[in-house]
């Protein structure tokens, strides 16, 4: 019986393992008789294999060694040398014949070896036998035996008994040691026959007994069973069939489940009682699937399903056949399955595509071929004789039930006939407990079963033809739908648990999809859908998470979605004639197709998500709402629902475009057509799409209060599902969406962005033209402006990246060397080797590639299927190709958005807002220029605005004047394009434009200045701009110009020449630049003069001057570039001043004067220079309020980045007005804030703020061209040295002039170019101070002051009159010199010409003066200094009158305060010398108190060093500061003493009066 039904199930294997582990137990002494020396000596073993009475000993069982045959009839074990208890350590392995019997057994034959033959003896001499019955009992023997040794020969029929129950004999046997056990022997099985497990054993005995003619009682293990006690035995075998062992299971899984599901089905008459044992079977196949999912041994595929049911719901389940009556004798013996032949290998073939036969095939490997090959002839006869010819006299068998094979016999059915699919339905609908809860947590192997054994049923009942709803009984439909009601429920259950049964809830989810999924082509579609529907239903009722819903409901629609006829499904075509072919179509889809058509509907309404569209598309209908409901919501984790829902779309897409069936494109019209409400989708969630021209895209878009921005966060489901259009579970609440609050949008990021707009570009690719054109006509300007931003969108998102950096690919695959490399030390270092990191690969969780070797469900893994071992490192070749798709998917998505631009345009023809969709397309053309785009691309899209401006020019050039600069400079910059024809059509492009400028005004100077600006602008920022490409560009336009026959009499060709002119002088101005790239400072000088000569045309200065800006801030020159900004803004405000009359706006640019007197260079526009009414310039988004508003705010910025805090108030006066006079609170709050701490950093930081530093630099030498005998005056970043700045110009122009020809001079003489090597060029420097009138310095009193605004420097140069630079105090002259710069500091340049130069020289005693006057200012400024700085004012102090420099001031008091000089001319010197002495020593002596205050107990002895030294200081200088010069004090007029009298005292004034009068 085990070995006919194994051999069902898979290959027949029949081996056993013996194992001579040991030989003789006992001592020899134990033995009795002659022999026992003999057992002293060497001992050998034969194995005689498989002996049984009838069986040939030729037969070869035994398996060979690798060096011998490959099957032996018997085999000897080696020599045992002088071993009383010899051990063999042998093993034996043994072919078991597919049909064994009780006489099958072992021998065992023992010898001794005779190492020395005697002369006529035999070298072997036989000390006995012993043997082993294969079977006890109908089971195979294993495991370890005792056997007795009998000494002499065998009796007959010896193997009926055991070694160890042989009866008496007579003669009796002679046994070793008494018949006591004394050879050890071990037996395995490995077989696919014998179960070798007792409830195994059992369960399969029982059912042999319903199935064959037995005799009761039956005998089972040691257990005989009676007839009447058949039917509970059989119950308690099917209870413990999970209380087998693991590894027999496995083995016999696939007939455990085909004996369950046959007794589940098969009606029984047991003692002439029908039993049922449906609901056991059942309970035992899950407690049996159960035990399989939770084994840790098991493998499981990458979804957690275990891979033993998924294999054998797929290759080997079939629907049950149901044993007739059994024949009685004479009766023809019924043929066997064929499905329990022995199947032999073969060649692999595929599988079968298509899904019914997917479902119906079965065999027990899905690499062999349709024929079975011959099977084993051994194997074959023993199953056919199990069906022979028995007389059928027993009551307990199975009773005569229904079979889904068709049969010839004409006999009726009976009434209680049962279907294997109905029956497994109605187990699953009344199950309860435990066993309910294992069902719906492993229901992917209920569902997969329930399938495979409809589409069975409906193969063998012959039902593929006939109507979908006959195929099934109303009973099996009503348990359907309470299955898929209870699973349902169970799925929300879980979801409003722990996060940990989320997982268990998605595979629930993903298991019920699949089950309708494979019932769309089963069941009748109507009743399918009815069950979707509720299943949305129930769900939404359930679940108040709203992402958790959508995110289930998505994944749920997602594999629905995937099925083959989704199309056919969702009525996608007119026509049932004109659908493509389909391999299976349904007949309810075919009845159903002619309901809808096109014809009927508004075009309107085909792109918005109406309810009439949901009817008839029923699943693209429910995908789409929950995309819009997924668009609309918010909360936690909704961007990944939303990037779900959006995959999910694009998804299918991409099916379609692949799908061969949809190749044509009268078929992808009618695809798109089912697709066009996703527009209107797509449209309404506009605001949420991601911003590709900001770097941060995790944005959000708020409005309203905060508290309206708190209560957005909780929204109600059903207004949720309202805004989506949900049909589920909607309640009339009469909300709208026009009277919802604006909420708070989750924004896409940027890859769910880009598919959504993929999706958009394909249906707008395959949609009919027509049709298109029809809607756009009929949609308002709004909507159309939506649709072009949309566009806008779509040219950011499918711009060409170019290829991969393959630098990075070769970084990944060196890290990823090294962290082997890494891995390998480690296991070296801890001592592992190879089989340590095999057994962690073995270990469980660690499988390299999980779910490569799995069986893979036909055509539906294949739907959320990943690679497992994905390649993560990229070689060059797969860059390119990347690169090359992505090259192509840019050029197809740009094309498709042109198309899209001139559907647009043909039907805003006759619409009246036609100015401002025409200012919407430029801008997405434009917009389009400015990527990265093919040639192709551009040689359509220069087409599209040739015939733009032909037909729109007037509209184009009057209302879109800033698209119109934007067009110019994109155009302008495809004209120095590398690409020969992308050149040739710019330059077209370019030319009609000035042609049609021409013809409308009589005068292109717009077109002109744009042209001007555009080129001034790729000058200054463009990387890729070439020079040579332009030049012949505009050596093209030239030309054409010339050619052009009906221009010739008109001033346009003139004025084209002067304007190419104008371009090629830019363009020179421009190589210079760029040799000049290195030097920073002339650099910005040739800036500065391009910027100069567009004077007379703002719009050009302006755009230099922010070059200019941008210039310095990458050097970070921020005051630098704030100036320029404000230059700019004082330009702007000429002009407004010019055209608007109002008092909050800046009167041009005097209003400047405060933050830089520099700004009032910027006043040379005036109504002779500009006419912006007439000539349109002035006219670019700066000059307006707004734009002199940004300018001055980002001044205001780089000033504070700069650190001039007090330009940041003077800046914001101007600012203020104008946001007062339009109400902008919100940014005067942010601007009073910035003026706080602009405030506060003035008072935290005043002397801790570091400005430039200047230096006064001379080029003298030919070499250096127009800068020979020029001085400039540098300023550098604060703290910088002299030999810094020298280092650095020396290394720059040593590389543009050689090192060996450039020389600094170190002094700072006056320079005698006549010593002077004309081949060299030399450089002075000197550092130079601020120099400020004493009238100045009463205005300039903080520290920003004295270092603002400066255009007078001094630097001092120490000489004598005998020419040394320094002699003694009585010889030590000073020259100061004051230079005077063109503009004032800071500037829009760093380096500004000096254009006077002032010499002032001072003699010794004028020297001491200045000397002694620093050093009591420095006294002065540390003793008044708030906080006091005890280290500042002790440093000051010690320099003052220190024991070790006191000689210094001492020294000059007495060379010239010692006596009075005899040339009255220096009297006022030295007296104003000796005064300065005076407040010195006053100065010393406060110093001295203070610092007394100031000091702590450990420094008292410095204090009273410093009072001592003062002291004597002021005793030695006390006799040099009272003498006086009498000379000085003598009264101008001598006035005669009088008496007394207060009334009669002349006045000064009086007596000038009357030496006036005297005289």
């Amino acid at each position: 019986m085990c070995g006919e039904d194994a051999c069902s199930a898979m290959p027949v294997r029949r081996e056993m393992n013996i194992c001579l582990k040991s030989g003789w137990s006992a001592h020899p002494c134990q033995f009795t008789g002659t022999n026992v020396h003999l057992l002293q000596a060497n001992t050998a073993q034969h194995v005689q294999g498989l002996l049984c009475p009838g069986y040939r000993w030729g037969n070869r069982v035994i398996f060979g060694k690798s060096s011998g045959p490959e099957f032996l009839q018997e085999v000897y074990t080696a020599v045992t040398y002088h071993n009383k208890s010899p051990d063999f350590y042998e093993e034996v392995k043994i072919k078991l014949p597919a049909k064994l019997t009780v006489n099958h057994h072992l021998l065992f034959t023992f010898y001794h070896i005779s190492c020395q033959q005697k002369q006529g003896a035999s070298v072997e001499t036989l000390l006995g036998y012993s043997w082993l019955p294969i079977l006890l009992n109908e089971r195979l023997q294993t495991g370890s035996y005792c056997l007795p040794v009998a000494l002499e020969k065998l009796p007959p029929n010896y193997s009926m008994h055991s070694a160890e129950k042989v009866p008496l004999q007579n003669p009796p046997i002679k046994w070793a040691e008494g018949h006591k056990g004394v050879f050890n022997i071990e037996v395995q099985a490995v077989s696919s026959v014998h179960t070798q497990d007792n409830h195994l054993e059992k369960f399969f005995t029982l059912c042999h007994s319903l199935e064959s003619q037995v005799t009761f009682p039956i005998r089972v293990l040691d257990q005989k069973i009676s007839e009447m006690a058949l039917e509970h035995e059989l119950k308690l075998s099917i209870i413990c069939l999970n209380s087998s062992r693991l590894e027999p299971l496995v083995l016999f899984l696939h007939l455990v489940l085909d004996k369950l599901f046959q007794l589940s089905v098969q009606p029984m008459v047991i003692a002439g009682q029908t039993a049922n044992f449906s609901q056991f079977a059942f309970e035992s196949v899950v407690a049996i699937a159960n035990s399989l999912h939770n084994s840790k041994d098991l493998s499981k595929d990458q979804h957690g399903r275990n891979c033993l049911l998924a294999s054998y719901v797929h290759y080997v389940f079939r629907l049950p056949e149901l044993q007739r009556d059994v024949p009685k004798s004479g009766a023809p013996t019924a043929l066997p399955d064929p499905r329990y032949h022995t199947y032999g290998r073969t060649s692999a073939a595929a599988v079968s595509s298509k899904l019914l036969q997917a479902r119906v095939m079965s065999s027990s490997n899905p690499d062999l071929a349709g024929t079975h090959s011959a099977a084993d002839e051994e194997v074959k006869n023993i199953m056919s004789s199990k069906i022979a010819d028995r007389n059928c006299s027993r009551m307990s068998y199975y009773c005569s039930g229904n079979s889904d094979v068709p049969s010839s016999t004409t006999a009726p059915r009976p009434a209680s006939k049962k279907h294997f699919h109905e029956e497994l339905a109605l187990q699953m609908v009344v199950s309860t407990g435990m066993v309910r809860e294992t069902v719906f947590k492993y229901a992917w192997f209920f569902f997969e079963l329930l399938v495979k054994s409809m589409a069975q049923h409906v193969h063998n009942m012959d039902k593929q033809d006939s109507f979908r709803r006959t195929r099934f009984s109303d009973r099996f439909m009503d348990d359907i739908t309470t299955i898929v009601n209870v699973v349902t429920s169970e799925i929300a259950a879980l979801l409003v648990k722990p996060q940990k049964e989320n997982e268990q809830a998605e595979k629930m989810n993903i298991s019920l999809a699949f089950f309708l999924y494979d019932l769309l082509s089963l069941m009748d579609r109507g009743f399918v859908f009815n069950l979707i529907r509720h299943y949305c239903n129930q769900l939404s009722a359930k679940l108040n998470n709203l992402p958790t819903l959508i995110s289930m409901r998505l994944e749920f629609l997602r594999i629905l979605c995937s099925h083959e006829h989704y199309l056919n499904l969702n009525l996608f075509f007119m026509n049932a004639d004109t659908a493509p072919t389909s391999p299976c179509p349904s007949i309810s889809s075919q009845n159903s197709s002619s309901c809808s058509s096109f014809q009927d509907q508004k075009i309107a309404s085909m792109f918005d998500l109406t309810s009439e569209y949901r009817q008839q598309h029923f699943l693209t209908g429910l995908l789409f709402t929950e995309l819009a409901a997924a668009l609309d919501a918010e909360g936690e984790g909704i961007s990944k629902v939303q990037r779900k829902a959006v995959s999910a779309i694009h998804s299918l897409l991409s099916s379609h475009d692949l799908d061969p069936r949809c190749v044509k494109p009268e078929v992808k019209v009618k695809i798109a057509a089912l697709y066009l409400p996703l527009v209107g989708i797509i449209l309404d969630a506009l605001p949420q799409l991601c911003d590709f021209t900001v770097a941060d895209t995790r944005r959000y878009r708020t409005s309203g209060s905060d508290e309206e921005q708190e209560g957005a966060g909780a929204i109600n489901q059903n207004v949720a599902l309202a805004i989506a259009g949900n049909h589920f579970n909607l309640k009339t609440s009469g909300i709208v969406l026009s009277s919802l609050p604006y909420k708070q949008y989750n924004m896409l990021n940027a890859d769910t962005t880009r598919n959504l707009m993929i999706c958009f570009l394909w249906i707008m690719k395959n949609a009919d033209q027509s049709l298109i054109r029809k809607w756009i006509a009929d949609l308002p300007s709004m909507q159309l402006n939506r649709i072009l931003d949309l566009l806008f969108i779509c040219v950011l998102c499918f711009e060409y990246k170019g290829k991969q950096n393959s630098d990075k690919v070769s970084t990944q695959v060196l890290q990823k060397s090294r962290d082997v490399k890494a891995r390998l030390e480690e296991a070296l270092l801890r001592g592992e080797g190879a089989r340590g990191e095999m057994m962690r690969r073995r270990a469980p969780g660690n499988d390299r590639f999980p779910g490569l070797n799995e069986n893979l469900r036909w055509k539906k893994e294949q739907t959320h299927w990943r690679q497992a071992n994905e390649k993560l490192d990229k070689t060059k070749a797969e860059l390119d190709q990347e690169a090359l798709i992505s090259g192509n998917l840019a050029t197809e998505a740009h094309l498709i958005i042109l198309d899209m631009q001139e559907n647009i345009i043909q039907a805003s023809s006759a619409l009246d807002c036609k100015d401002s969709l025409l200012g919407g397309v430029l801008r997405v053309l434009v917009n389009s220029l400015n990527c990265d785009q093919s040639s192709t691309y551009l040689t359509h899209c220069f087409a599209t605005l040739r015939a733009l401006i032909t037909k729109f020019g007037d509209l184009l050039f009057e209302e879109e004047v800033e698209q119109c600069f934007d067009l110019c400079h994109q155009v302008l910059h495809h004209c120095s394009s590398s690409m020969d024809v992308t050149r040739s059509q710019a330059c077209a492009t370019l030319y009609l434009l000035m042609r049609f400028s021409f013809g409308a005004t009589s005068n292109f100077a717009r077109v002109k200045m744009q042209v001007t600006m555009s080129l001034a602008s790729l000058v200054g920022r463009a990387p890729d701009f070439n020079e040579e490409h332009l030049r012949r560009s505009l050596r093209t336009i030239l030309a054409y110009s010339e050619e052009d026959t009906a221009m010739q009499m008109t001033p346009f060709p003139t004025q084209v020449e002067e304007l190419l002119c104008n371009l090629n002088s830019i363009l020179y101005d421009t190589v210079k630049m760029r040799e000049f790239q290195e030097d920073p400072e002339m650099l910005m000088d040739l800036m500065y003069r391009i910027a100069k000569s567009y004077q007379a045309s703002p719009d050009l200065r302006l755009t230099w001057l922010q070059n200019m800006a941008e210039k310095h801030t990458k050097k970070k020159c921020y005051t630098e570039a704030a100036m320029c900004l404000v230059h700019a803004a004082a330009l702007v405000a000429e002009y407004l001043s010019m055209l608007e009359d109002h008092s909050y706006l800046p009167v041009g640019s005097v209003s400047f004067q405060n933050i830089s007197s520099n700004v009032l260079e910027e006043s040379v526009v005036s109504d002779d220079t500009l006419s912006p009414d007439e000539d349109g310039v002035c006219a670019g988004q700066y000059f307006t309020e707004s734009g002199l508003v940004g300018l001055l705010e980002q001044a205001a910025e780089l000033f504070s980045t700069g650190g001039l805090y007090e330009t940041v108030n003077e800046v914001y006066k101007l600012v203020i007005p104008i946001l007062e006079a339009h109400r902008e609170f919100r940014k005067l709050t942010l601007t009073h804030s910035k003026l706080q701490r602009a405030f506060d950093s003035i008072v935290n930081k005043d002397h801790k703020r570091m400005f430039g530093t200047y230096f006064r630099v001379g080029f003298f030498g030919s070499k250096f061209g127009d800068l020979d005998e020029q001085e400039f005056v540098y300023k550098e970043p604060a703290i910088t040295k002299l030999p810094e700045i020298s280092h650095r110009l020396e290394a720059f122009y040593g590389q543009c002039f050689g090192a060996e020809f450039v020389e600094v001079i170190k002094d700072s003489t006056p320079v005698d170019k006549t010593k002077l090597d004309p081949n060299k060029a030399y450089i002075q420097i000197t550092f130079v101070e601020p120099y400020f009138d004493e009238y100045e310095m009463k205005d300039r009193v903080t520290y920003f002051e004295k270092n603002f605004n400066l255009r007078r420097f001094m630097y001092t140069t120490p000489f004598t009159l005998e020419g040394r630079p320094r002699g003694e105090l009585h010889e030590q002259y000073r020259r100061n010199t004051v230079l005077t710069t063109m503009h004032a500091f800071p500037y829009i340049k760093t380096r500004i010409s000096v254009i006077q130069k002032e010499e002032f020289v001072l003699t010794p005693i004028e020297v001491a003066i200045e000397d002694m006057k620093k050093k009591t200012l420095q006294l002065a400024v540390a003793i008044n200094q708030e906080p006091p700085d005890p280290k500042m004012l002790q440093m000051v102090l010690q320099g003052s009158v220190g024991a070790t420099v006191n000689q210094g001031p001492l020294e000059v008091a007495q060379v010239f305060l010692a006596e009075i000089p005899a040339d009255p001319k220096l009297y006022r010197h030295h007296n104003k010398l000796r005064l300065c002495f005076k407040e010195f020593i006053m100065r010393c002596g406060e110093a001295v108190e203070k610092n007394k205050r100031l000091i702590t107990a450990d420094q008292r002895e410095y204090q009273q060093e410093l009072k001592k030294n003062y002291s004597k200081l002021k005793e030695n200088l006390r006799p040099m500061i009272e003498r006086k010069i009498p000379e000085l004090y003598k009264p101008i007029f001598r006035i005669e003493s009088q008496k007394r009298d207060s009334f009669h005292r002349s006045s000064f004034r009086k007596c000038e009066t009357q030496l006036s009068q005297g005289s």
